[in-house]
């Protein structure tokens, strides 16, 4: 069961989906920069602060002395405020004895200790409704007391919040402009594929010619190249089955024409004898009218053949042998000795089956029509192979009137006939095309050549040689 496609406008535009898949991973890296960054700098502002209230802590237990009465503060009020002061936070202090006792400074305010070998303690505590934060410093002369220096965290508060909107604010706008940068210039990097795109929805059906393609970048140029060069075999089909079609409605028509009157004439007829004369040249223009249509069936599969098929190993001895026992029989019933020489040992080219085996029966099948001596010599048709380093060469030789000087050429065009075949009136005009076409796709050279002692016609066909047999 299928499904009926998706809608194009529920889909995401390639730009929009190019946008996406930049910038969520950017921001989601560049916010995790950010939050790591933030986390560092409170450490380092944790520390300095912790540092300065530290310092206080130091200085006031440096002014702890033994007095007769006990431990005491030596500071006088003006001296503490001094070392207290802060401008924007409110600091409080304790000087606390051996046992636990407040000796000095505000009631009631404590921190944890320090423990083990350490000598100061930071954390945070909660006095009079406030949270501070404060150190605890342990001192074991003159005797044992330890020092709480406490403070409010507003600045501290206040400094991460600001750091924290200025980070956060200057990178969201960094990365709405980064955004803004990257639509525009994905579209334009986008816009030839769109013009593409338009330039083949605008294309009408038979226009195959090629589409302009203004790349801008190397992934466009080759859309564009896959598409023109779709188009190009497009229209080489399409050429060559109009080709095909026109062929066969412009050379069945004498024919069809020919079979149509021949049956009119034996139908008018009551003499038995005329009604088997008429269907036997029925019969025989039937066979031209068959071996045509092959004919042009062979040339539309070269002309589609050529991105079609692959060169490979071929055993061109069992191709020469096979086509002989395919033509003996024919040969026979005509008085033509058909053989081979050379097929004995194995020889490997570097073909394609199919049009190999095409380009061999229709030299034979030429051979055989044209190839007749006029001087009442037995007629005869040889296949040879001869090979060498490299190469093979395939040759179909006949002893028959061979061809004038200078005829060989035209005879590799479709619908010329030699002067033989005029006379003979046998076939269109298409073997030697067919031969030529399959040649030129199999990489091959192909000659014709006087037969041996001048008589007859020898077409040689030189094959590429398929590794060491």
């Amino acid at each position: 069961m299928t499904t009926a496609p998706e809608p194009a406008g529920d889909r995401p535009s390639l730009r929009d989906r190019l946008l996406r898949h930049v910038m969520l991973p950017l921001a989601g890296t560049w916010l995790a920069g950010t939050a790591v960054a933030i986390g560092v700098a409170s450490y380092f502002t944790q520390q300095a602060y912790d540092r300065s209230l530290l310092d206080d802590a130091y200085v006031m237990a440096s002014n702890v002395r033994q007095g007769p009465d006990g431990l005491a503060l030596t500071l006088s009020q003006r001296e503490l405020g001094t070392v207290l002061f802060d401008q924007n936070e409110t600091v409080y202090f304790a000087l606390k004895g051996p046992a636990g006792q407040q000796l000095a400074g505000n009631p009631g305010l404590d921190a944890p200790l320090p423990v083990g070998d350490t000598t100061y303690r930071f954390s945070y505590v909660r006095y009079e409704g406030r949270n501070l934060r404060a150190v605890a410093l342990r001192r074991e002369r003159p005797e044992r007391f330890h020092v709480v220096v406490a403070l409010t965290t507003l600045s501290r508060r206040a400094l991460l919040q600001r750091l924290l909107a200025y980070s956060v604010v200057s990178q969201i706008l960094l990365l709405g402009l980064l955004a803004w940068w990257l639509r525009r210039a994905i579209a334009r990097d986008m816009q030839p594929l769109a013009a593409l795109q338009q330039a083949v929805e605008q294309r009408d059906a038979r226009d195959l010619a090629p589409v302009p393609a203004e790349a801008s970048t190397r992934d466009v140029q080759r859309l564009g190249g896959a598409l023109n060069s779709l188009l190009m075999r497009l229209e080489q089909s399409v050429r060559a089955q109009r080709e095909f079609a026109g062929n066969v409605a412009h050379e069945l028509r004498t024919p069809l024409a020919g079979i149509r009157a021949l049956a009119n004439y034996g139908l008018a007829q009551k003499d038995p004898a005329a009604w088997r004369e008429q269907l036997e040249r029925i019969a025989g223009s039937e066979a031209r009218a068959s071996r045509l249509v092959d004919q042009l069936l062979a040339l539309a599969l070269a002309d589609e053949a050529r991105d079609g098929f692959r060169l490979q190993p071929v055993a061109l001895d069992e191709q020469v042998r096979d086509a002989v026992l395919r033509f003996l029989a024919r040969a026979d019933a005509a008085g033509v000795d058909l053989g081979a020489r050379g097929a004995e040992d194995p020889v490997r080219v570097l073909a394609d089956p199919t049009l190999l085996e095409g380009l061999i029966n229709n030299l034979i099948d030429n051979a055989l029509r044209h190839g007749r001596p006029t001087d009442g010599t037995p007629p005869s048709v040889t296949l040879a192979i001869d090979a060498a380093p490299g190469e093979v060469t395939l040759s179909v030789i006949d002893n028959g009137a061979g061809l004038p000087e200078g005829m060989a050429d035209p005879l590799m065009q479709r619908w010329t006939q030699g002067e033989p075949g005029q006379v003979l009136r046998e076939g269109a005009g298409l073997g030697l095309a067919i031969v030529g076409r399959y040649a030129s796709l199999l990489g091959a050279r192909i000659r014709f050549e006087p037969g041996p002692d001048g008589r007859g016609l020898c077409a040689r066909v030189v094959l590429p040689r398929a590794g060491i047999d």
